[in-house]
């Protein structure tokens, strides 16, 4: 007993100097878009620019401790030099302006307005999470762990999703890598956002309709729709088929971040009826790659359930069933997750999924494009059972008895809190 408890204690000690060892190899949080070829980007007349060769950031570069503690990830593709298009919101869409500044924990972003009265988004591809970072965590100099847990994202993640979305037939955002200069119509934004690399993509809300739907009256976020059905009641309706589909590919390409926050509705009219169909929003965690001894902790279903890495398989599925599923899919028919499962498996052939690479440059491509192609066909074969594991798990955590991810200021009627259908099923 006492030869296992100084091993215990050993083991530990180890432990804790090697945490400490990868941590402190970088004391950065942040780290711009670096272009390639150009030393001096002061100098640069990025007018004369039609594209620019950047890598997203070099922060993620590890030593062999580093790796083992925290992880391989996707270290490799951040550090990547791919070739961008440049930006100017003068000219694009016939001109643009800012409407206001956006972004979530981690995420710098502009809205924009374009002359064709379209809303559109730039969302930073690196990230910034010192808003996730615990006091704690930066009392006991543990803040790189969160800092380069951004390293498991792909950053051209979300271009991978919308193609195999276009496949799907289901509505997206249709994001775009460009390059940001600073420009004079960035103003006081230029420190901030300029001469950075953004994924630029439409808003989830919008008066303009951007979508092919036809009949389409407005596209809101999930709290507008919710104040929506205080006005319109039973006559509207979500495409439950369409959202079904959508939380299944989510499953398919390991996004396990998707609160209510994180989706669009574009809601079209016939006759006095109502149809809200379903657009998923910020892809930035599709793809999630969790190694390394600290982020496989972290990710163990009793310390943080919803962290799940994308990996052939889903070990927990439970860690995945958001309030906004149970919200939307109570007591759904079992029919809808099968179909919706046999429909996707049918469509996303190896083929299909092996084209939809080629929406990356060639270089990222070849770092891990057989790999995530590999663990998607897995998961895709795999799907009846993920399908009908939802529809349970939606069922058995029954209605909610709190407001959705920002919907707590609505002060919704209680039959329209638990679940969008309560009415109708009263």
């Amino acid at each position: 007993m006492k030869k296992l408890l100084i091993g215990f204690i050993v083991a530990t000690v180890v432990f804790i100097m090697l945490m400490y060892w990868s941590l402190s190899s970088t004391d950065k949080n942040n780290k711009r878009s670096e272009l390639i070829n150009i030393e001096n980007v002061n100098s640069i007349n990025f007018k004369d620019y039609d594209s620019v060769m950047v890598a997203a950031t070099t922060l993620y570069d590890a030593d062999e401790v580093k790796i083992l503690m925290q992880g391989e990830h996707y270290r490799d593709v951040w550090a990547a030099p791919i070739k961008v298009p440049v930006l100017f919101l003068d000219t694009l869409f016939g001109g643009a302006t800012i409407i206001k500044e956006g972004g979530g924990k981690q995420t710098h972003s502009l809205k924009l307005k374009a002359n064709n009265g379209i809303m559109y988004t730039l969302r930073s591809i690196n990230k910034d999470p010192q808003a996730l970072v615990p006091e704690f965590a930066k009392t006991l100099g543990l803040e790189n762990i969160i800092v380069d847990g951004i390293s498991a994202q792909h950053p051209y993640g979300a271009l991978l999703a919308a193609k195999l979305s276009e496949t799907l037939e289901v509505l997206h955002t249709h994001p775009k890598v460009v390059f940001l200069p600073k420009q004079k119509l960035l103003k006081d934004f230029n420190t901030k956002f300029g001469n950075r690399m953004f994924l630029l993509e439409y808003e989830t809300e919008s008066d303009v309709n951007w979508t092919d739907y036809r009949d389409i009256i407005t596209i809101v976020e999930t709290e507008g729709l919710q104040e929506l059905k205080l006005e319109f009641g039973e006559n509207l309706s979500i495409d439950k088929q369409g959202l079904i589909r959508l939380r299944l590919f989510d499953f398919l390409i390991g996004d396990w971040d998707r609160h209510s926050k994180q989706w669009g509705w574009a809601v079209q009219k016939k006759a006095n009826e109502y149809l809200a169909i379903p657009i998923a929003g910020d892809r930035d965690n599709a793809f999630f790659d969790t190694d390394g001894i600290i982020p496989s902790i972290l990710s163990n279903e009793n310390v943080v359930p919803k962290l799940r890495p994308f990996e052939d398989d889903i070990d927990y599925i439970e860690g995945l069933v958001y309030p906004f599923d149970r919200y939307f899919l109570l007591n759904s028919p079992e029919s809808l997750f099968v179909n919706e499962a046999l429909h996707i498996q049918k469509v996303l052939t190896d083929d299909v999924i092996d084209q939809a690479l080629l929406v990356w440059p060639k270089n990222i491509i070849e770092l891990n494009g057989e790999e995530i192609a590999t663990k998607i066909k897995s998961r895709r074969d795999k799907l009846l059972k993920y399908a009908r594991a939802l529809k349970q798990e939606v069922d058995n955590q029954g209605e909610l008895d709190q407001p959705l991810k920002g919907s707590e200021d609505l002060n919704l009627p209680s039959h329209v809190m638990q679940c969008f259908e309560c009415e109708m099923k009263n």
